[in-house]
């Protein structure tokens, strides 16, 4: 049995704060700059980490692009931004097409998977730079 806690006359969320947008932005340029500096070394291998950042740049600069053509287009009383502060708004709850959940449970879903494979390629790149030894350098 779980309890529910139901706060009345809080508003609830249906898009996410703008600090959430930017730390994932800011994550996914921590790891590729990670791949990079800890796994780049020459030959095909940076051929593939092109590849690689092209596709993260294509995956970020898509939304990015959709976002601002529909802020160039759309309504102005639509096109207003979040003056609420972070902390603020976390207190409320988020609806999603499942049901509603607290927006800080909500903003977890959202950038732990991202923050997990950041820090964890970081991780990685660190220990085989530290354990694999580079000749040449």
């Amino acid at each position: 049995m779980t309890d529910h806690v139901h706060r009345h006359n809080q508003p609830i969320h249906d898009e996410l704060h703008p600090l959430v947008y930017k730390t994932m932005v800011g994550l996914t340029v921590w790891l590729v700059v990670s791949i990079w500096l800890l796994f780049g070394g020459g030959g095909y291998t940076d051929l593939t980490f092109a590849m690689v950042t092209l596709f993260f740049v294509v995956v970020t600069g898509i939304p990015v692009l959709i976002w601002l053509a529909w802020r160039r287009n759309a309504d102005p009383n639509d096109t207003r931004t979040m003056t609420e502060a972070f902390r603020e708004w976390q207190g409320h709850d988020f609806t999603t097409w499942t049901g509603q959940m607290s927006a800080r449970e909500a903003v977890t879903q959202v950038l732990l998977p991202l923050a997990a494979v950041s820090i964890g390629m970081t991780i990685f790149g660190l220990v085989y730079y530290f354990d694999v030894p580079h000749i040449g350098y």
